[in-house]
């Protein structure tokens, strides 16, 4: 395998990397959208960033999950809040995947260049479940259960719409998207099975109501979405379609895509760090110069490099997403913890940008983790538990007590 960049996808990290040093800088702006619509429209005009991986001729580049993941890395770095997690990885895939002719042509240009933004609603704070990314998918049970809990959906005779009633606690941009992808239970109790509908929040659906919630993470929005009787469209026009296989094979991709975005955010924390250990001074002189310094951040170029090359592995090979980002995850982890140490006093205060990074690494573990879940989510895909490479319990007698 051919692991260099191309000059396409080389262009594509500077020529982001340059527009995002000039037009955003780290932390929540202070917008009710909770990112900044002009910069948004800027990088969908000029470098059609919320289009990379959608195909040519639905207004897209044309680009695959590399160029995706290196522009998820450069969001990174940035900190840069924005709904291209929600709209480029979670949603346009789906969309792509499942839905029929007609709404792929009316929705995927209008997220292609940026007018329209869209987000995954999984009632119960379920997605990394719903993904496949922490547990098996396939039973439903990530939807909520049979007549309560959830979102229900049910059919409407006269016209093939639906109604929606529910709720989803837990939606990243689910306060701003104009477009929501919800998962719903249908067909009763004893045949219920989840599903995927379309509710065009643009247009002012009837009983929607969605509520911002102050989240730990301010970079990465996050809302409480409610359903009283919504009308919704079925994504789609097979009621049969496996939707579990659809979630987890997106959920690999979204795994990749936010490893790199790991990196980039564990990157910059330590370029940031390493910048400040050699203007502080302590005793007369840098305190980057001394040993103990150094080791620690030696060892923290080591997560970050060997996160890097995780991470670009499953940009490469999605089926590796998993592990990626529990590797990614954990270092951003480490990183972070390790700036805001050697930052000393300034290093927790809101004040300074350190604390930012660190948020983003506790957040994106309780939204797609823990770390040790995905790893053995990972183990078990593999049937390292199961199978002829499992190890049978072995009853181990006691020794017999002395006569």
């Amino acid at each position: 395998m051919d692991a260099a960049f191309t000059a396409e996808q080389s262009a594509i990290r500077r020529t982001l990397r340059d527009a995002l040093s000039r037009g955003a800088s780290p932390g929540p702006p202070a917008c009710d959208e909770g990112y900044d619509p002009r910069l948004w429209s800027l990088l969908a005009a000029e470098l059609g960033l919320p289009g990379l991986a959608l195909p040519v001729e639905y207004g897209g580049v044309g680009g695959g999950t590399v160029e995706l993941a290196l522009a998820f890395e450069e969001a990174g770095r940035a900190l840069v809040p924005s709904p291209l997690l929600a709209t480029s990885a979670l949603a346009a895939p789906l969309i792509a995947a499942l839905g029929t002719r007609g709404q792929r042509a009316g929705l995927l240009p209008r997220l292609a260049d940026g007018s329209l933004t869209a987000t995954l609603a999984v009632p119960g704070g379920n997605l990394a479940t719903a993904l496949g990314l922490t547990g098996d998918n396939a039973d439903g049970t990530w939807a909520g259960g049979g007549r309560a809990g959830g979102i229900q959906a049910r059919p409407l005779p006269d016209d093939g719409g639906w109604r929606l009633y529910g709720e989803a606690g837990q939606v990243l941009d689910g306060h701003s998207a104009g477009l929501l992808l919800v998962a719903a239970h249908t067909g009763g109790f004893a045949r219920s099975r989840a599903l995927l509908f379309l509710v065009r929040a643009d247009a002012g659906a009837d009983g929607l109501t969605r509520t911002r919630w102050t989240a730990l993470d301010g970079t990465r929005p996050q809302a409480r979405i409610e359903l009283r009787d919504t009308r919704a469209e079925l994504l789609g026009e097979d009621p049969s379609a496996d939707i579990p296989a659809a979630l987890a094979a997106a959920g690999r991709t979204v795994a990749a895509l936010l490893a790199a975005e790991a990196v980039g955010a564990a990157a910059s924390a330590l370029e940031r760090t390493v910048a400040h250990v050699k203007e502080r001074e302590q005793f007369g002189r840098p305190i980057g110069s001394f040993q103990a310094v150094k080791h620690r951040l030696a060892d923290l170029y080591v997560h970050v490099q060997t996160a890097r090359s995780a991470a670009y592995y499953a940009a490469w090979d999605p089926e590796a997403g998993g592990l990626a980002l529990a590797q990614c995850l954990e270092a951003l982890r480490n990183v972070t913890g390790e700036a805001i140490q050697l930052h000393g006093g300034i290093g927790f205060t809101w004040e300074h940008e350190a604390h930012l990074y660190f948020k983003r690494a506790a957040s994106d573990e309780l939204l797609f983790g823990p770390v040790h879940r995905l790893r053995a989510r990972a183990a078990e895909a593999e049937g390292l538990f199961a199978g002829p490479y499992a190890q049978e319990a072995v009853a181990v007698p006691c020794p017999a007590e002395p006569a």
